[in-house]
């Protein structure tokens, strides 16, 4: 008895990041969700389509209110992602949907919810090189470096990030969510760069882009490298 196979399919996967937003509630929690709406009111949409985790250090298993706390950030169109800081134990969150926070990641520094009227952020001038080791975070506006960013070295900016030397180290711009935002070198050599999550690494770049002036851009979840002339 002969018997037959059928080919089997094939499973395309592929990596992708994104930066996630961190909450971390205060006691008492009716005073911290006003606040929170205040926020909302000043930036409508800034918490659309983020993801969040939600860190409850600041919380005790007897926090007064706590266990409507999930339910008022979904109420407010707020995505949690994954939950941290606490103890899923605790019986104030015993009807919670919890998802542990996903593994690694690493800070980035505090963000302020920008005002829907408000100025244009302020640009950050750095007057010299970024040396290897260095982190340079500016999450409300464009970072200038008037220098070279060294190889082991970091930028990350709200806005764009020009670099007026060789880029040889790590360029993350649009934290936040702007992806208009965009990455400037007249030298691109980096060893990643990152707009509003997505990225790509020193061998995922265009090749005639690398060693020259170029600007990278996101194109919907693409980024695309484009000589400077």
């Amino acid at each position: 008895m002969s018997g037959t196979h059928s080919p089997s399919s094939r499973i395309r996967m592929s990596g992708r990041s994104f930066l996630a937003l961190t909450l971390t509630p205060e006691a008492p929690l009716v005073d911290w969700l006003a606040a929170l709406d205040h926020q909302i009111k000043r930036a409508m949409g800034f918490f659309a389509g983020k993801p969040v985790i939600l860190d409850l250090s600041m919380m005790q298993a007897d926090t007064p209110d706590l266990p409507h706390l999930l339910p008022a950030l979904k109420e407010r169109g707020i995505h949690v992602l994954g939950i941290e800081g606490g103890d899923k134990s605790w019986p104030a969150v015993a009807e919670w949907d919890w998802r542990e926070s996903p593994l690694g990641g690493r800070a980035s520094g505090p963000l302020s919810v920008p005002e829907d009227d408000k100025a244009p952020p302020p640009t950050l001038v750095i007057e010299e090189s970024v040396r290897s080791g260095q982190h340079i975070i500016w999450p409300d506006g464009d970072v200038v470096i008037l220098g070279a960013v060294s190889s082991g070295a970091e930028v990350t900016a709200g806005g764009s990030v020009h670099v007026y030397g060789a880029l040889r180290g790590r360029a993350i711009a649009g934290i936040g969510g702007n992806a208009d935002a965009r990455i400037f070198t007249r030298n691109l050599a980096a060893e990643l760069v990152a707009i509003d999550g997505f990225y790509a690494t020193a061998e995922e770049m265009d090749a005639k882009c690398t060693g020259n002036p170029a600007q990278v851009m996101l194109a919907g979840e693409t980024l695309v490298f484009k000589p400077l002339s």
